[in-house]
């Protein structure tokens, strides 16, 4: 059980997050980033509960630029959501807690009824990034 969020380095992003068989959700962050500190507290309560459901992992880009050099982050607070490896959504900048929650309960919704072979209409069931 991960009830808090795991921060990945660039060497263990691979095995953490690409090959993870839970969604994650990548928090690309840096401490001097004031979104990035509002953000950090629903994160912390988002991997609470979504324990079983979600990884939330945070990858501190001052110190592991690699993987968001690959992702083409350009701004921070950059959020990925990613299922079997591949980014379904992409956020950039902060979000209220109400419209993050929003996102998170749709992404891992139709990660679910993908996994239980039911089809639906959200991006996030269709492999689009957004």
């Amino acid at each position: 059980m991960n009830t808090e969020p795991i921060h990945v380095t660039d060497e263990a992003f691979e095995a953490t997050v690409l090959e993870s068989s839970k969604p994650v959700l990548v928090d690309f962050w840096a401490p001097w980033c004031g979104p990035c500190l509002m953000v950090a507290p629903i994160l912390d309560k988002i991997a609470e509960e979504y324990d079983e459901r979600l990884i939330v992992a945070k990858v501190n880009t001052d110190d592991n630029p690699s993987w968001a050099m690959q992702y083409g982050v350009q701004g921070i607070p950059t959020m990925l959501l990613i299922s079997d490896g591949k980014v379904v959504h992409r956020q950039v900048g902060a979000l209220p807690e109400t419209y993050l929650r929003d996102m998170i309960d749709e992404f891992v919704g139709a990660v679910e009824d993908a996994s239980n072979g039911n089809a639906s209409n959200g991006n996030a069931a269709n492999g689009r990034e957004n």
